[in-house]
């Protein structure tokens, strides 16, 4: 598969958005891209993974307020994410967030309007970002996985594409409302196939994106070097939960 991914008429449907939201996503993304490799030193391993064409979920590990853009930022391709509702309801951060493809989801779940616009877009060939783990963790490593991107995966017949990072925790955790500078590294899996989960278990399909996302982000920890520390665990954990929601 080529690295160098560019943006795909087919994929990005550019019939679906204006000159000026394409635009400004590109823009986004390279302010975005700046701002990361200025304060973070991103490194990103197997961007080539990322499909050239055609529908994804991208599932990844959650660590703090950035994953989103974390994410986004190193895929060529356009991307669409999930964001809690309370987002829209201040206005000139709704017009922002709706302007980046965001899909709103509710506080217990993504809620069936939010399942429909998944696979709505998924179906539109586009890819979309979701975090198995249904928070942010609070102590940097991976929590247990809830199943229900399963469901979307199966009735979209989508690729799964895995990805693991390491260094956001300590960038912006839950309990901190601002970030602070230091290194973050992600590394995107091989892609799982629908032929290669359609015959298995829900549970079974989580359990081995578990697996895959823990290989990548294993590989991102080594990159960066952290080791996450007691103090930091119980910040997250009686930390405020009000700061920026993803």
């Amino acid at each position: 598969m080529n690295a160098r991914q560019v943006d795909n008429p087919k994929t990005d449907n550019p019939h679906l958005r204006s000159w000026v939201e394409r635009f400004g996503y590109r823009v986004l993304r390279r302010m975005t891209q700046m701002w990361f490799l200025l304060f973070y030193k991103v490194r990103a391993f197997g961007r080539e993974n990322f499909p050239a064409e055609g529908a994804a979920l991208i599932c990844s590990n959650h660590q703090s307020h950035y994953d989103p853009l974390l994410v986004g930022h190193i895929c060529r391709r356009r991307m669409n994410y999930v964001a809690r509702k309370t987002l829209f309801k201040f206005k000139p951060f709704a017009i922002i967030i709706n302007f980046l493809d965001a899909i709103p989801l509710d506080k217990s779940g993504m809620g069936i309007a939010g399942i429909k616009e998944t696979i709505k877009r998924l179906k539109r060939g586009e890819f979309v970002l979701i975090f198995p783990e249904g928070t942010r963790c609070f102590d940097g490593e991976i929590a247990d996985f809830h199943e229900g991107f399963v469901v979307i995966a199966r009735r979209t017949k989508t690729t799964i594409v895995p990805v693991g990072f390491d260094g956001a925790f300590h960038a912006w955790p839950r309990s901190r409302p601002y970030p602070l500078p230091g290194k973050i590294a992600l590394s995107v899996g091989e892609p799982i196939t629908y032929e290669q989960y359609k015959d298995l278990t829900d549970k079974e399909v989580a359990n081995l994106l578990r697996e895959r996302i823990t290989i990548e982000f294993e590989r991102a920890r080594r990159s960066v070097g952290y080791k996450v520390a007691p103090q930091a665990i119980d910040d997250a954990r009686n930390g405020n939960d009000d700061p920026p929601q993803d």
